[in-house]
C-alpha cells in the first residue's frame, strides 16, 4: 500500500509529459479560440432577430406610453422617460448581438461611414420597420377601446411649417447619432455607460421637440404608427431629416476620432463597432 503513491505520480509523469502538455496547451487555445469567435460573430438571423425585438420594445413601450397618456396623464415628461429607459436597456440587452441600432437612419449613417457593410443595411432596415409596424399593429388591438391609435403619430400643426418641422428632426436626430457616435462607437469613451448617455439624449429631445414634431429621431418609429393607423401626413419629413441628420452627425464625428488602427484593435469597448468588426462574415 505504502508503495502506491510513488507509482500513481511515475504514472502521472509519464502521462503529463512536456511534449503532451504542450499538445493539451494548443487544443485548448483552439477550442477557446473558436468558442470566443462563436460569441463574438453573431449570425445573420440573430441580428435579424435582434434588431427586430430591440425595435419592436422601443416602440411599443415609447408610443405605449402615449396611449396611456390618454388614461392616465404621464404629460411629456413620463413619456420621454419610458422612452429613454426602454432604450437604455434595449442597448445592454442587445447591443453585443446587432449593435442595437433599432433605426434605419442609425444604420444608414453607420454604412456611410464605414462601420456597417451596406450589404447588410436592407436587412437592418427592414427588421426595423417590420418590428416597429408590428409593435403598433399589437398597440392597435390592445387599445382598441380608444378608437385609433393617432396619439403615436409623430407630425406637427400650424404654426410649424414643413422646413421649420424638418429643421427640428435634423437637430435632434444630428444630437442623437452624434452621442451614439461619441458614447457608442467611440473606442476611448466609456462604453460601458453608451446605454445612459444614448437613452438621456432621447429623451431630453422628446422633452424639447415633442410637444412640437412628436420627435421621431427615427424613420421606423414614424413609419410603423403611420402604417398602423393609416394616416400619411407629412411622412417624408420623418424620414428625410432623421437619415440626413445622422448622416451629417457620423461625419462630423469622424473628424474627432483619431486615425483608424489596425482592424484588430478597431471598437474593441465598442458596442456598435462589434457590428463593423463581425459584419462581414
Amino acid at each position: 500500500m505504502a508503495a502506491s503513491p510513488s507509482i500513481i505520480v511515475e504514472t502521472s509523469s509519464k502521462l503529463a509529459s512536456p511534449k503532451d502538455l504542450s499538445i493539451m496547451m494548443e487544443e485548448e487555445k483552439k477550442s477557446h479560440s473558436k468558442h470566443q469567435a462563436f460569441e463574438t460573430n453573431p449570425s445573420c438571423f440573430q441580428k435579424i432577430l435582434a434588431e427586430l425585438m430591440g425595435t419592436y420594445i422601443l416602440i411599443f413601450a415609447g408610443c405605449g406610453a402615449a396611449l396611456v397618456d390618454r388614461v392616465q396623464r404621464l404629460t411629456i415628461i413620463g413619456i420621454a422617460m419610458v422612452s429613454g429607459l426602454v432604450l437604455m436597456a434595449a442597448i445592454y440587452t442587445l447591443g453585443h448581438v446587432s449593435g442595437a441600432h433599432f433605426n434605419p437612419a442609425v444604420s444608414i449613417a453607420f454604412a456611410a461611414t464605414k462601420k456597417l457593410p451596406w450589404k447588410q443595411v436592407p436587412m437592418y432596415v427592414m427588421s426595423q420597420l417590420l418590428g416597429s409596424i408590428l409593435a403598433c399593429l399589437t398597440l392597435r388591438v390592445l387599445f382598441h377601446g380608444q378608437g385609433d391609435i393617432h396619439p403615436t403619430l409623430t407630425h406637427y400643426t400650424s404654426p410649424t411649417t414643413d422646413l421649420e418641422a424638418l429643421s427640428w428632426e435634423f437637430i435632434i436626430s444630428f444630437i442623437l447619432m452624434f452621442t451614439i457616435c461619441g458614447a457608442g462607437s467611440d473606442k476611448r469613451a466609456k462604453i460601458e455607460l453608451s446605454g445612459v448617455a444614448i437613452g438621456a439624449t432621447l429623451a431630453f429631445n422628446i422633452l424639447i421637440a415633442g410637444p412640437i414634431t412628436g420627435a421621431s429621431m427615427n424613420p421606423a418609429r414614424s413609419i410603423g404608427p403611420a402604417v398602423a393607423s393609416g394616416a400619411y401626413k407629412n411622412l417624408w419629413v420623418f424620414v428625410i431629416a432623421p437619415t440626413s441628420g445622422a448622416l451629417v452627425a457620423a461625419m462630423v464625428y469622424g473628424l474627432l476620432q483619431e486615425t483608424r488602427p489596425d482592424s484588430s484593435d478597431v471598437g474593441t469597448k465598442s458596442v456598435y463597432n462589434d457590428l463593423y468588426l463581425h459584419g462581414h462574415a
